[in-house]
């Protein structure tokens, strides 16, 4: 999340607020402070909590006690996220951080677990914290005075609130605990990435029913919550299958061969380069230097997005040397397809440049692994003697 800044850690796993928790939190506080007389008529009914209504609805009191609880709900998510992480690296996943956002709390794991009691045990872990969270508001809530009214309803709110978290979080909505839950149980009988694929289907079509009941009740939250699994189901579906597709298949079996790839000289001029993308249809190039004695010498890579920053009246007067990219990304030709896919995304950049001993052997591109995707898809396997040819 590009969007999100660092503010601690717990237990070495870094704490960051993305900038939409900065719009929510406000929002939940204003919200909370809107429904003081309803919910603290739920607590006295509920709890007994013998809270004086007037006491807490008086002046700035609903604002400041809708700040504590929003404050406090979110810090119920970071433990609820810290169940998952610590579970997590219980069985050696390492967190990269955990973000508190718009829909509550994300715990980045660097690899998501395929063994179904792991995954189970790592998914329940979150909901009981957070039942364990409101029984702790509770017990806190019963040992404070009842003449702290604004302290008894803030402990109240958050002990229900937090059971409520945890029973929301398991419906089997994939990638949301429960979703995670089923596709645990799936796994124990069939293929890892088929289960994810079921249980996707499953989380799509909660979230299809939860955002018509967002649509009917009129909730923006509930709204996009309900997209949000969506989204998130396909994608991570998505990402299981393609790496179940490309198990033991290497850059080298669906990278273009140096022998195929289109080069520029570093001579070459903008408006040249740009004459050739139009007429070859590539978007990128290695940069090749052959004016030195050890040979050709890769040196850059140029792409059309380089090409685009020079107006088209000047580049005739501009070269390929002095807009190409020369810190340049590479990978070598046994790395694992799944490694070079995951490079290119979390640089967002289309294309990777193959390098085995300092030389350029080929070029793997997000064509290259989509072509290569279809094929397994379609028939089974890449055959590495028939390199594909697709980059762009």
């Amino acid at each position: 999340m590009p969007r999100s800044f660092r503010i601690g850690s717990l237990f070495g796993i870094p704490i960051k607020l993305d900038l939409t928790f900065l719009l929510v939190l406000p929002l939940f506080a204003y919200l909370i402070g809107e429904q003081i007389e309803p919910v603290a008529g739920l607590l006295n009914d509920g709890l007994a909590a013998g809270i004086d209504v007037g006491a807490i609805t008086a002046g700035t009191m609903p604002w400041l006690l809708g700040l504590a609880a929003a404050i406090g709900l979110f810090v119920g998510v970071v433990l609820h996220e810290l169940g998952h992480s610590l579970t997590a690296q219980r069985y050696g996943f390492p967190i990269d951080s955990i973000t508190l956002w718009l829909f509550g709390g994300i715990a980045a794991l660097s690899e998501m677990p395929e063994d179904w009691r792991q995954e189970l045990t790592i998914a329940i872990a979150g909901p009981i914290v957070s039942v364990l969270v409101g029984v702790g508001s509770y017990a806190l809530f019963l040992a404070v005075p009842e003449s702290l009214d604004g302290a008894r309803f803030v402990l109240g709110y958050l002990a229900i609130l937090n059971v409520v978290l945890a029973v929301f979080n398991m419906i089997p909505a994939f990638p949301m605990d429960g979703g995670r839950v089923l596709r645990a149980f799936l796994a124990r009988s069939r293929p890892y990435a088929t289960a994810t694929q079921q249980a996707a289907g499953v989380g799509k079509l909660l979230a299809v029913v939860m955002g018509l009941i967002g649509l009917m009740q009129f909730s923006i939250i509930f709204i996009g919550v309900a997209f949000f699994v969506y989204i998130a189901a396909s994608s991570e579906a998505q990402q299981v299958t393609m790496k179940a597709a490309f198990q033991d298949v290497t850059v080298g079996d669906i990278m273009t061969p140096a022998s195929a790839l289109h080069t520029v000289e570093p001579d070459t001029t903008v408006a040249e380069l740009v004459q050739r993308m139009f007429t070859e249809r590539h978007t990128g190039y290695p940069v090749i230097d052959t004016s030195g004695f050890e040979g050709e010498r890769l040196v850059g890579l140029v792409t059309l997005t380089d090409a685009r920053e020079i107006d088209p009246v000047e580049r005739d007067a501009f070269t390929v040397d002095e807009v190409m990219t020369t810190d340049l990304r590479t990978i070598t030709p046994d790395s694992d397809a799944m490694t070079a896919i995951e490079e290119m995304r979390e640089n967002d950049i289309g294309r990777l440049l193959v390098v085995d001993d300092g030389d350029l052997v080929g070029l793997i591109s997000r064509s290259d692994v989509m072509t290569a995707f279809d094929i397994v898809q379609k028939s089974g396997a890449v055959n590495p003697s028939g390199q594909l040819r697709t980059a762009d």
